[in-house]
């Protein structure tokens, strides 16, 4: 589904020719086509499409605390692929912001001026990252999430629907926030938050993925 989401927007919102599509050659399954165009497994992408003619974007979830994109990421970055980004025209941000690479930021979603977006991340619809947020690599900050001012986001952290982040506060490596949780104090690495206020109700059981 993600991948369909980022082909519409590519297709209909940037300078952005979609290629092909590209999966783990397990997950082939037995379609050779997605959206009209073609699948190749990931492990022939540099044959059939070399990185000194094509470029790439990752439009992966969060699956892992956001391990798999981030492994992926950098993978395609040691193939020599450019990695591309998406920016909504429809998104609100100023004219300065800086975003890193293979970020996507869809329809709706607010970035306040001296905000930072670091590598791979995603921030979806009707999100919004106040003024002096810094959201590092590999971060999912799902839609409707609301930050607060100086709010940071540590790597690979997940940040649920609706969730609200009291300003200030850092969320911490790894994080996960579950959809509708308030958070009004720093949380923990690899930790798993629910709840308003939100509450610890555990540990993540993928921190192999760090």
């Amino acid at each position: 589904m993600f991948s369909s989401l980022a082909w519409y927007c590519l297709s209909h919102d940037s300078p952005y020719q979609v290629a092909a599509f590209t999966v783990d050659r397990n997950y082939m399954g037995n379609g050779g086509t997605h959206e009209g165009l073609p699948v190749v497994p990931f492990e022939e992408l540099a044959q059939r499409y070399p990185p000194d003619s094509f470029g790439v974007l990752l439009p992966l979830g969060y699956h892992a605390i956001n391990g798999l994109r981030r492994d992926r990421f950098l993978q395609t970055l040691d193939m020599g692929y450019e990695v591309a980004s998406y920016l909504s025209s429809r998104a609100s941000v100023w004219p300065d912001l800086v975003i890193g690479r293979n970020c996507l930021v869809y329809e709706g979603a607010v970035i306040q001026p001296f905000a930072v977006i670091g590598d791979n991340v995603l921030i979806r619809s009707n999100a919004h990252v106040s003024h002096h947020c810094r959201i590092e690599d590999h971060a999912f900050i799902a839609a409707g999430a609301v930050l607060g001012g100086g709010v940071t986001v540590g790597k690979q952290a997940f940040v649920g629907l609706g969730a609200v982040i009291r300003d200030g506060l850092v969320i911490a490596e790894r994080s996960f926030i579950g959809a509708g949780a308030v958070v009004v104090a720093d949380t923990e690495p690899d930790a798993v938050y629910v709840g308003n206020p939100a509450r610890k109700i555990g540990r993540n059981s993928l921190e192999v993925t760090k």
